[in-house]
């Protein structure tokens, strides 16, 4: 089976490559960067300035390999890709929740951003906290 994906804009920051970028976009709320929608994706963005927070869903087009096994940020033991957050995935599809700022014609400006510049943009998902948000009965590693 294969999968393609046609990207549906473009995400903009200011971190130029990875190891510029937050760890996580909800840990530097200040970050601010703005999304691009490509034109004939546009009509798509209606009624879209009635959210404060947005689901972005992209491509890690900066990695070019990945790994199964690899250490958290904040955790120098080896874990499973599936229980961390790292970029080098089999699929390196990245997923953030980013504050929406502004609405202007087809371009989002945001902040909480956690992306290089240039990410391509695959979906947007508004962030409901009622459905969204979870009371964690773990969130950690055993």
């Amino acid at each position: 089976m294969v999968v393609v994906f046609d990207p549906i804009g473009v995400i903009h920051t200011p971190y130029k490559k990875p190891a510029d970028m937050p760890v996580q976009g909800a840990l530097y709320p200040e970050s601010e960067g703005h999304v691009n929608v490509y034109p004939r994706f546009a009509g798509g963005l209606k009624d879209i300035e009635g959210f404060s927070h947005l689901i972005l869903i992209y491509y890690f087009h900066r990695v070019d390999n990945y790994t199964l096994i690899s250490r958290p940020y904040n955790d120098n033991t080896p874990r499973g890709i599936f229980s961390i957050r790292g970029p080098r995935r089999p699929n390196p599809i990245g997923m953030t929740v980013v504050r929406l700022d502004k609405v202007e014609d087809n371009v989002l400006y945001i902040s909480g951003v956690d992306m290089v510049d240039g990410t391509p943009l695959l979906d947007i998902k508004p962030y409901f906290p009622d459905i969204d948000a979870h009371v964690a009965e773990r969130t950690g590693w055993a």
